[in-house]
């Protein structure tokens, strides 16, 4: 018996999820910002300005998508940040492409939205001031969700916020392993190891990147926010509907590089295995929410595309990770024991 869980017949759409726009604190314009991506050869662009929401899908051509979405933010003061204080930044992605429903709504965190704007604004859900417990961010989720949003948990780091904090937060569909908005500030943006920690806890949730990106750095400066983290989206065509059904399905991982192009699990007389295949790199590992993490490294000088590693009876969960050997990753979203066992 052989099970895929990624796999290498379906196409894989490059996204950024995570981007900033002259209509926020960016430094270029959402035109602009689509140009940039498809020249680079992404496939897909969310714009996601602090607390605004706007529908771009009127630049979407044949071969690039818009996503409609916002970044919303939640601090222990009324939209003031605080460089030595835990807080909450959650992007919004809506399933409607021109669904900009705005979520718990409160003038102090509408530092981008002109004045003018604010009384047009589609308001659901409470307004009571922003409160910076785990019981409002939950109920800021829940209301984005109820009201056509799906929603992630972005940058862990960066946002300051203790481990139990994090894991509290319920039915958000992904996390941000990597932003090279923060790791461009503090080289040490990587989420994997809170991604762990989540999947031994039983949480089912994806994992994916984004650049968050500002371009106060030219797009071929060194320090260049753009073009790092991204997400591969393993969707039945570049449409609105399918890439969100895929993002709804799980079917995307995170990179810095390197691609994923497969992994199988499948029986073998002594037990069962995990096939992986990818682009050239000089590490492949299998994590199962164990200490004991299976690997196999390239001898020096060399690369490798592929690994057949054996699977723990009592394997908790199967994330790949592939590391290039030039600071470039990719990792899987963790898969559960009931995706690859037999009823």
């Amino acid at each position: 018996m052989e099970t895929i869980l990624l796999s290498a017949e379906k196409k894989q759409y490059k996204a950024n999820l995570h981007c900033h726009s002259t209509l926020s604190d960016g430094k270029l314009t959402p035109e602009q910002l689509k140009e940039a991506y498809k020249a680079e050869g992404y496939d897909i662009l969310a714009i996601t300005d602090h607390c605004r929401p706007c529908d771009h899908t009127a630049m979407s051509e044949e071969g690039f998508l818009m996503l409609t979405g916002y970044e919303a933010y939640i601090r222990p003061t009324d939209g003031k940040s605080c460089p030595y204080r835990g807080e909450v930044h959650l992007n919004l992605f809506s399933r409607d492409p021109h669904n900009l429903k705005y979520i718990c709504y409160n003038q102090g965190f509408c530092k981008y939205l002109p004045v003018e704007e604010h009384g047009t604004l589609d308001r659901v859900g409470s307004e009571r001031p922003r409160e910076y417990t785990t019981e409002y961010v939950n109920e800021f989720i829940r209301t984005a969700i109820e009201n056509g949003y799906m929603v992630s948990y972005n940058h862990p780091f960066w946002s300051m916020e203790s481990e139990e904090r994090i894991l509290s937060y319920e039915n958000c569909f992904s996390l941000e392993m990597y932003n090279t908005g923060s790791f461009r500030l503090n080289h040490f943006e990587n989420g994997e190891g809170i991604y762990d920690v989540m999947l031994r806890r039983g949480m089912h949730i994806g994992c994916h990147g984004g650049d968050d990106n500002h371009n106060k750095e030219p797009l071929d400066d060194p320090d260049s926010d753009s073009f790092l983290a991204h997400t591969r989206i393993l969707a039945d065509s570049l449409e609105y509907g399918a890439i969100i059904d895929a993002l709804d399905r799980k079917e995307f991982y995170a990179s810095t590089g390197p691609q994923i192009h497969e992994i199988a699990v499948y029986d073998t007389e002594e037990g069962k295995r995990v096939r992986v295949k990818c682009s050239p790199v000089k590490g492949i590992y299998l994590f199962m929410g164990s200490k004991s993490v299976k690997h196999v490294t390239a001898p020096r000088g060399e690369f490798i595309t592929e690994a057949d590693l054996p699977l723990a009876k009592k394997a908790r969960f199967i994330r790949i990770s592939v590391h290039d050997g030039e600071g470039g990753a990719a990792n899987s979203r963790g898969f559960f024991p009931e995706e690859w066992t037999e009823a």
